[in-house]
């Protein structure tokens, strides 16, 4: 985004004391920030971008599986994490893709994550600046729901770094295109802004980032209620598994 330092710089001056980072050169932004005394999280999706961000030394990296939802990589978050976390130590890292209940939660602290990021779990939340709609299309949805595809980016003709593609929910356009990617980036500039102004936006044709954690999210209920809920479940499986496997 051209104006992403304007942006940055009034989000500090708003007094914003995070700055979550992605998919660019960290770099210019740790300082500016640090001076405003804020944070700065960057997102990586390999180990060569996690360490690029500790050179330039943010304060928190998270570690973003191929599970995830909207824009994302190709490593699964399972070796991810544990790759990330060797490379960048004694850096604080945070897991993220595919994590929606307290099983993940369990899963990634045993890895050696500091913390989880947990984005679709919230989008099924009242919270979220999603329609009710697409709310109760990630609580019907399953874990073989999603996709990860290049055909929407290339329909749009938007610009994303190499190995990104977006993880959303299949349908109609998903079904036709994926698969047929050469034929989408061969699409005029007159199909595109005709995509772009009609399909995007439907239900059948348009993107509904979803990560692979639908398989997981069975209702709608308040953010308060998730965090809480999610915790004390972790928490209770983190003093009663390991204990039971190692008895």
């Amino acid at each position: 985004m051209p104006r992403v330092h304007e942006l940055a710089r009034v989000a500090l001056e708003s007094g914003i004391t995070v700055i979550a980072h992605s998919f660019a050169d960290p770099g210019p932004f740790v300082a500016p920030t640090h001076d405003a005394g804020a944070l700065i999280l960057c997102q990586v999706r390999s180990v060569a971008e996690a360490e690029q961000a500790a050179a330039a030394g943010v304060d928190v990296i998270v570690a973003q599986g191929t599970e995830a939802g909207g824009h994302t990589g190709r490593v699964s978050t399972l070796p991810l994490v544990p790759a990330v976390l060797d490379a960048v130590a004694p850096i604080p890292v945070v897991a993220a893709g595919g994590i929606g209940d307290a099983r993940g939660i369990a899963a990634a602290l045993v890895l050696g994550a500091d913390g989880v990021w947990l984005g679709t779990r919230f989008e099924a939340t009242p919270e979220a600046a999603v329609p009710r709609a697409f709310a109760e299309r990630l609580v019907a949805a399953t874990a073989d729901d999603t996709v990860l595809t290049a055909t929407f980016d290339l329909a749009l003709k938007s610009q994303w770094p190499d190995g990104i593609a977006l993880r959303a929910l299949r349908n109609r356009f998903t079904d036709e295109w994926h698969g047929r990617e050469d034929e989408v980036r061969a699409w005029s500039q007159e199909q595109a802004d005709e995509y772009r102004t009609r399909g995007f936006f439907s239900r059948e044709d348009g993107a509904a980032p979803a990560g692979e954690s639908v398989g997981v999210i069975n209702d709608i209920e308040s953010a308060r209620d998730v965090v809480q809920r999610l915790a004390a479940e972790a928490e209770a499986i983190l003093r009663l598994r390991p204990p039971s496997l190692l008895s």
